[in-house]
């Protein structure tokens, strides 16, 4: 089975995308959302998260998002100690999930799979890839912020064309080009792979 990665930045559209693929019957992996139920239930990812950020992380046993995002996407030091802590757990969570599947092939969604080194434990990369203007449209939108607040994390993720120069697959998420004939075309380009290997 093939380990595929699909990526792109902030507001990009990687899960509309995504919930292509699974129309398609591939499974899909969210590690946002793996992290975040993750750092719920954890009990040893929790402990590094209060060691590190304060007691303040949770209230009632629950991740504190409000003062968490206050912490760390103001500061790129502690976003990258943020990171440290996370990403080995939910690259292993992944890893896991991936042995369990049993399509040609299986996807892991994830906005950092460069900047966490996980494209080593990927075969192919999908990148889906939006103009600025409306991934910032997007996110203000989403999460009910302003512009500064996404262009500040923006900013601390891979310039959006080097992370697409990385992928081996370009998905144009733009609002005029149509998205479901590029997700079947990327499909069938995986298969024709899958196929090839194994002839």
């Amino acid at each position: 089975m093939l380990k595929i990665g699909l990526t792109g930045g902030i507001g990009s559209g990687k899960t509309t995308v995504s919930l292509i693929f699974e129309v398609l019957g591939i499974p899909v992996y969210y590690a946002d959302d793996a992290a975040k139920k993750m750092m719920n239930i954890d009990e040893k990812l929790k402990q590094q998260i209060i060691e590190t950020f304060g007691n303040g992380s949770y209230l009632d046993g629950k991740i504190n998002r409000v003062y968490l995002a206050e912490q760390v996407f103001s500061d790129k030091e502690k976003t990258k100690q943020m990171n440290s802590i996370v990403h080995p757990a939910t690259i292993a969570d992944a890893k896991l999930w991936m042995m369990q599947q049993s399509t040609a092939y299986a996807i892991k969604e994830a906005a950092l799979i460069f900047e966490a080194n996980a494209e080593k434990n990927l075969d192919l990369i999908i990148g889906v890839h939006s103009p600025m203007p409306l991934r910032i449209k997007r996110v203000m939108q989403r999460d009910a912020i302003s512009e500064e607040a996404v262009l500040a994390r923006i900013q601390k993720q891979m310039d959006e064309n080097e992370k697409m120069s990385r992928c081996d697959f370009i998905i144009e998420n733009n609002e005029t080009e149509l998205l479901i004939p590029q997700v079947i075309a990327v499909h069938e380009k995986i298969l024709e792979n899958i196929f090839r290997l194994h002839n």
